[in-house]
């Protein structure tokens, strides 16, 4: 029967050893020191004792090098290896203490360890006087963990790590190592004996695809100069202050002429003067974490506290988003916690278990995407996605986050028939683990981050999504307005003699619009899988398709809410958007996509500059219909207000007729005057409307005590406002 040193020295040559810190490195025995190495790529290894060096034994064909003797050589042991005709001086990696303190452990343990990306992944850091690398990965259902990469050859016996306790953390600091080295870690189960070779969760850079390797990340050296807009963010109204988004996929906004994508800082270039021509207030970014194929759009993620190496590194991000606020543009981050892809290099089965994802596929599946759903009951999980939003939140100041297919999240049969999924404890549909997680992150991110937003894309009846979780809502600044969407667009796919018999589909809005701080978005999932693009969705001929588009985009920006726009509505695209082409800039020769173009653009404008348009966007006091029972015309007619008593008069014509002498109400006597009529010959319309103005008449009308006798144009929307 072999003694325990030869059980133990199997144990490493077979990249076995559960604790090799135990064997390997300096030990006391007896009156004696031992010190062993296992290096099976090394001819001859010496070991520096009392200044000089002494070569130690092979004790092992396969490399294993131990030295014996009465004094100490000192912690950290160093080491002279010569191999390939090279010779490495360098300190002995199992002869350093820890790096990660009990109290990380703890609240990793806990689920309150909201920086956990310092403690987990790859850092360049010191440690007892040697520079190197620490490594840290979670895999409590491993027999053994090491760290593979160039640095040696790829190979799971040589840098094995240090098991923590019961906490399911593996460590270890590995001396001289520099940035930019690739590595994985190998995993070997402890019930099956499978190996995995796994890349890091928490790693902040990757190889160039169709690579999985993590980087050791040596970007973060980005001098910021946004200090006064997050200053004036964290006092930021966000209730009562216009928010118009345009909504980005960076690699099909515009790519160079050769057809590749631009990076973050020709973007920077590019990108941030078109926003701020076009008057929007915030960039809503589609998922920027590595991912690696293009088609998921980003949305399969694979490196959560990535940026994506597609357009730079994480520094060419930082930079585009500084120059973002230093042109006072808001950037919102589309984040992505509700599920992640089965890529088995990737977090499914990490350690060769449900680690991050259920183990039942009536929990841990999304049947609809192929993906995995996080286990949102584990604390170590939910540490995970906590420190993801912190990590965008504080390492690239971002403004806010976007949180993707939130309904997926909230309820347990999404999407599935019966027998497919799990009742809660109280036998209800509802996730009260993901519940507790939302309520959290939003806590969380509104108190450590004031000003920063968080945006539930959430398409149900859930109450209170908006509402402070004190209040005992989920605790999202917005929520996607999902039935208006709908609603509207299939009112505008309406042939117009036919939109008489739809009208409810423009007035139902307001009998829910208040019960939620809602965005309006028409976002890039309105303009794909054969939806077609806005244009094309817009009935009639030619000239109706644009005057259809322009009206549109009126009554967005005219209706209370937020304002969200996906790229190339904007410049009325006529293909379904592609995520692997640029948009077509070339339309901008046309008249008409130009006339598309400047109605966005004084749109966006005048809902910035007039409050009527945006300072009550989410209360009732702020909207009045004027007259929306004129469904046999098609035209409905509304009052927005501010609270300093300023309004703002909206008509809307929805059928191709021009109405001449159309009698609405308005509240107060006077001259008004047209501040936007989405037919003018500028937009590429008809030219019809109201230029000199109106007086009021004495005439009660609608429930207001004063009328006008006003032109309303073809498929248009004129907004009007009292002269002063």
């Amino acid at each position: 029967m072999k003694n325990s040193s030869h059980k133990e020295l199997d144990l490493i040559l077979g990249a076995k050893h559960h604790d090799p810190f135990s064997y390997l490195g300096l030990h006391h025995k007896g009156a004696h020191y031992v010190f062993r190495t296992f290096l099976p790529y090394a001819e001859k290894v010496s070991l520096k004792v009392n200044g000089k060096w002494v070569e130690l034994v092979r004790e092992h064909a396969d490399g294993l090098f131990v030295w014996e003797g009465k004094t100490s050589p000192g912690a950290p042991c160093l080491l002279k290896i010569e191999q390939h005709n090279q010779v490495i001086e360098c300190a002995d990696t199992y002869s350093f203490t820890p790096t990660l303190s009990d109290d990380e452990l703890y609240l990793f343990s806990e689920g309150r360890l909201n920086q956990a990306y310092n403690t987990f992944g790859s850092h360049l850091i010191e440690h007892q006087g040697v520079a190197g690398v620490r490594f840290a990965v979670w895999a409590p259902n491993a027999e053994r963990v090491s760290v593979t990469g160039s640095f040696n050859k790829w190979d799971g016996r040589i840098n094995p790590m240090r098991v923590r306790g019961a906490t399911g953390v593996w460590e270890v600091f590995i001396p001289n190592l520099n940035g930019n080295e690739l590595y994985k870690f190998e995993i070997r189960n402890r019930n099956t004996g499978a190996i995995l070779v796994k890349t890091d969760p928490y790693a902040r850079e990757f190889e160039l695809r169709p690579g999985s390797a993590a980087k050791v990340s040596t970007s973060n050296k980005h001098v910021w100069q946004d200090s006064k807009w997050l200053k004036d963010r964290s006092s930021y109204d966000w209730l009562h202050t216009p928010f118009s988004c345009y909504e980005v996929h960076l690699g099909s906004w515009k790519r160079n002429a050769q057809g590749e994508f631009l990076n973050y800082r020709e973007l920077a270039k590019q990108l941030v003067p078109y926003v701020v021509d076009m008057g929007y207030t915030h960039i809503e970014l589609l998922p920027i974490t590595e991912h690696p194929l293009n088609e998921s759009w980003g949305y399969q993620t694979t490196g959560y506290f990535a940026a994506t190496n597609r357009f730079g590194t994480p520094d060419d991000l930082r930079y585009l988003i500084d120059a973002c606020h230093q042109a006072n543009i808001g950037v919102i981050l589309d984040w992505v916690p509700g599920h992640f892809p089965k890529d088995d290099w990737a977090l499914a089965r990490f350690d060769g278990t449900a680690l991050y994802e259920h183990e039942d596929p009536r929990l841990g599946e999304h049947q609809d995407w192929g993906t995995y759903i996080f286990n949102y009951g584990r604390n170590e999980v939910r540490t995970f996605l906590i420190s993801n939003a912190y990590f965008w939140l504080k390492e690239f100041h971002i403004d806010g986050l976007r949180v993707d297919a939130v309904a997926s999240m909230l309820y347990l049969d999404y999407s599935r028939k019966e027998g497919e999924w799990l009742p809660n404890k109280f036998g209800g549909r509802e996730n009260l683990e993901v519940i507790d997680f939302i309520k959290h992150l939003n806590v969380l991110v509104h108190e450590d981050f004031p000003g920063a937003l968080t945006i539930a894309e959430e398409s149900t009846a859930w109450p209170g999504v908006s509402r402070p979780v004190y209040l005992g809502g989920l605790g999202f600044s917005m929520k996607w307005n999902m039935g208006w969407m709908n609603d509207t667009l299939a009112y505008m796919e309406n042939d117009p003699v036919h939109r008489r018999y739809h009208h409810d589909k423009l007035t139902f809005g307001q009998l829910y619009a208040y019960s939620e701080n809602f965005v309006l978005p028409f976002s890039h999932d309105e303009v794909v899988h054969g939806k077609k693009s806005l244009l094309d969705k817009m009935p009639g001929d030619a000239w109706q398709k644009f005057a259809n588009l322009r009206l549109l985009i009126t009554l967005q920006m005219t209706h209370p809410g937020k304002k969200l726009n996906f790229m190339g509505n904007e410049i009325a695209q006529g293909r379904e958007w592609s995520v692997n082409q640029s948009l077509d800039w070339h339309l901008l020769d046309s008249n008409w996509h130009q006339g598309v173009q400047l109605a966005n653009r004084d749109l966006n404008n005048l809902y910035r500059n007039y409050p009527a348009l945006h300072d009550l966007d989410f209360e009732g006091r702020g909207f009045d219909w004027i007259d929306c029972h004129d469904n046999d015309q098609s035209i409905v007619s509304y009052i927005r207000r501010a609270r300093d008593g300023s309004f703002a008069i909206i008509v809307l014509n929805f059928t191709p007729v021009l109405r001449k002498g159309y009698r609405i109400g308005v509240p107060q006597a006077g001259h008004y005057q047209e501040l936007f009529n989405s037919d003018a010959a500028c937009y590429g319309g008809s030219n019809q409307g109201n230029g000199a103005g109106l007086e009021t008449e004495n005439v009660a009308w609608m429930n207001q005590a004063q009328s006008l006798l006003m032109t309303i144009p073809p498929l248009a929307g004129v907004v009007l406002n009292i002269s002063n």
